[in-house]
């Protein structure tokens, strides 16, 4: 998720950060008009600035021991909405979005991303790490490979919104120093 866009003054962005009890269906109802996939840019300015209520995240915070939650908002042909509960040490298998592109908001914790480089003969490399606060929005072209998670040192629960476009399907995975390539389907048992 390291692409940084400028955010976008559009009239999502306007209804999303000025409908505080409402954001969350606000932002509901914007996807649900789209006719094609939005564009990354679309989806960052979906995010940038959303205010989201403890009352709009209710029904779909829920913490899991072992591993983060997936639950989802949304989904239709376009675009995929989920909130995404991390206790500390939770993290994510490094992978790519196998051809979506996304955008994240950091609602409450600590975000930390990794960033890798894949060469079909050397294999998986790092590239770089970065930290994001609450109300700070990343967001993922393709082929991007990283991985996201709640430090150990966070000692706070994580909460993030993700938007996807087209929807997440099978995903690529990747381990350090290797070639390889393997797939990963997120558990949608509790979206």
């Amino acid at each position: 998720m390291a692409t940084q866009l400028e955010p976008l003054a559009n009239a999502t962005q306007e209804l999303c950060r000025n409908t505080p009890a409402g954001a969350l269906f606000a932002l509901v109802a914007a996807l649900e008009a789209h006719t094609s996939h939005p564009s990354l840019e679309q989806l960052y300015g979906m995010l940038q600035g959303a205010n989201f209520s403890e009352d709009d995240l209710r029904p779909y915070v829920g913490f899991k021991a072992g591993h983060y939650s997936r639950h989802r908002v949304f989904r239709n042909q376009w675009v995929e909405m989920l909130v995404l509960c991390w206790q500390p040490g939770h993290r994510t298998p490094i992978h790519d979005h196998n051809g979506s592109h996304g955008a994240v908001l950091v609602q409450q914790g600590v975000l930390w991303e990794t960033m890798f480089t894949f060469d079909e003969e050397t294999g998986l490399r790092y590239n770089s790490v970065r930290e994001y606060q609450p109300g700070a929005v990343t967001g993922a072209g393709v082929p991007d490979i990283h991985q996201l998670g709640n430090p150990d040192v966070s000692e706070q629960n994580l909460i993030t919104i993700h938007i996807y476009a087209p929807p997440l399907g099978v995903l690529h995975t990747y381990k350090p120093g290797s070639a390889t390539i393997d797939l990963y389907t997120p558990d949608d048992s509790e979206a």
